[in-house]
C-alpha cells in the first residue's frame, strides 16, 4: 500500500501549483495550518542546495473533530500533510494517504474516518 496519493503536472512551476493545491483543498473544506519551505529551511540550516520542496499541513476541521472524538491521541496523526516538490519535468504533488497513516490504531470507525478522507484528498490531488 502506497501512503501517498500522487500527481505530476509537468510543465508547471511550484508557486503557480501551491496557489492551485490551497484553492482545491479550499474548495474541499480544508485549511492550511502550518506550512514548511523546506528548501529555505535546509539552506538556511544546512547549506544544502536542494530543488523546491514545501509542505502544506492541511486541516479539515470537521474531519478531524469526528476523528478526535472516536480517538482522542489522533490529534499525533494530524494535520494531513500535502507536499509539493520541484521534479525535472514539473512538480509533483504527494497527499498523505489517511487510511496508510492510521494502520496504526486499531479502531475500525476511525479507519472509516480515514477513508472518507483519502477521498477527499484524492479528489483535492485530482483537481489541481
Amino acid at each position: 500500500m502506497s501512503y501517498t496519493i500522487n500527481r505530476t503536472i509537468t510543465g508547471a512551476v511550484l508557486d503557480d501549483v501551491e496557489m492551485r493545491t490551497r484553492t482545491a483543498l479550499s474548495d474541499h473544506g480544508f485549511g492550511v495550518l502550518t506550512e514548511i519551505d523546506v528548501q529555505s529551511t535546509l539552506q538556511k540550516k544546512l547549506g544544502v542546495n536542494i530543488d523546491g520542496y514545501r509542505i502544506l499541513g492541511a486541516c479539515n476541521p470537521e474531519m478531524a473533530h469526528e476523528a478526535m472524538k472516536i480517538e482522542p491521541k489522533v490529534g499525533a496523526m494530524l494535520p494531513c500533510n500535502v507536499i509539493l516538490r520541484e521534479v525535472s519535468d514539473g512538480v509533483c504533488i504527494s497527499a498523505i494517504d489517511p487510511v496508510a497513516s492510521m494502520e496504526a490504531i486499531d479502531n475500525d470507525d476511525l479507519k472509516d474516518v480515514a477513508r472518507d478522507v483519502r477521498e477527499m484528498l484524492a479528489q483535492v490531488v485530482k483537481e489541481i
